[in-house]
């Protein structure tokens, strides 16, 4: 049995799952409580039920919100942070690349730090050039850390439980486009593993390989292009890292041809990994070279034509998909 929820919706029934099931889960961040439940509503309800000591307002500064978690995590608690945009994930760097990364590595394994850092990224709400970026290969970047992009309600819900049960650090990026999206979630409690890529759409002539508010984007693109007889996969990593290198590898070995989607500005965006990789590792099975398409190397602009104009959509990669297939 399943039912039908939002990605905000199934976000917030981990929260208060695991919650219930771990007393050691508490949230903090700037105005998650209620009455407001945070900027983006996804931990509404949960103070009035699990009270102030477990869904913590903080001061804004998100230096402090990453410390406190960070040395939560590391006498015993398991805590899910909330940075309101990944923009500002830029202030409170050195307590998630420096700290939380590095110490399981420095003890030599015997600290865990299971702290979840909750935040959204993404374009498409005209929130502009200081809150709109996606910084998703930053994190990708640093050894230790663990990357989560959802782009369903069903994983949404099975990812955040995966990655609140995990002793390894968790960036957990909610796309702000997919927030209202809504799907089948089944009624029993489950997890969606880490590590595991979902085939969004099973084709034999191109692998798309999409991210976070881009999935949507592709399979609209890939129901145009089957009316044109071209049948492509959408491959969904759900993580970023660990990467599913062998269902991509198959999914390439299948098609032959590859586009990689993601919203992120091209220049050393998370698509390059992918397309490096691909090259690196099954170059043999590529009939053209990997095409990317990503968002323009310039700030997200403000005026919502301009911002249009700067974020992939389907039209783009179905265009990209008819130049590879000649």
């Amino acid at each position: 049995m399943s039912v039908t929820l939002s990605v905000r919706a199934a976000l917030n029934r981990a929260l208060a799952e695991e919650m219930a099931r771990d007393e050691r889960v508490f949230c903090l961040g700037e105005d998650i409580a209620d009455p407001f439940g945070g900027s983006w509503k996804v931990t509404q309800g949960l103070s009035t039920r699990f009270g102030a000591e477990r869904v913590r307002n903080t001061p804004i500064s998100e230096s402090a919100i990453v410390g406190a978690a960070v040395g939560a995590a590391l006498v015993g608690m398991r805590p899910v942070a909330e940075i309101m945009y990944v923009d500002f994930m830029a202030v409170c760097g050195d307590g998630i690349v420096n700290q939380a990364a590095k110490f399981r590595y420095m003890s030599g394994g015997q600290t865990g730090v299971p702290v979840v850092f909750r935040t959204q990224g993404g374009s498409g709400r005209a929130t502009a050039a200081q809150h709109g970026q996606s910084f998703e290969s930053w994190f990708t970047h640093i050894p230790g850390l663990v990357v989560v992009m959802p782009a369903a309600p069903a994983d949404a819900c099975g990812l955040l439980k995966s990655a609140i049960r995990d002793e390894n650090p968790v960036v957990f990026i909610e796309p702000k486009m997919v927030y209202a999206l809504e799907g089948e979630v089944p009624e029993e409690e489950f997890t969606v593993p880490l590590g595991k890529a979902s085939i969004r759409r099973a084709g034999s002539d191109v692998s798309v390989i999409a991210i976070g508010a881009m999935v949507a984007e592709a399979l609209e693109a890939a129901e145009a292009l089957a009316a044109e007889g071209i049948e492509a996969e959408v491959i969904d990593p759900r993580t970023l890292f660990p990467l599913d290198r062998e269902a991509i590898l198959a999914s390439v070995a299948r098609t032959s041809r590859v586009v990689v989607v993601h919203e992120a500005s091209k220049r050393s965006g998370w698509g390059a990994e992918v397309a490096a990789m691909i090259a690196e590792e099954a170059f043999y099975d590529l009939d053209a070279p990997v095409k990317r398409v990503a968002g323009l190397n310039t700030p997200i602009p403000s005026a919502p034509d301009l911002e249009a104009l700067h974020r992939p959509d389907a039209a783009r990669i179905a265009e990209a998909v008819r130049g590879l297939m000649g």
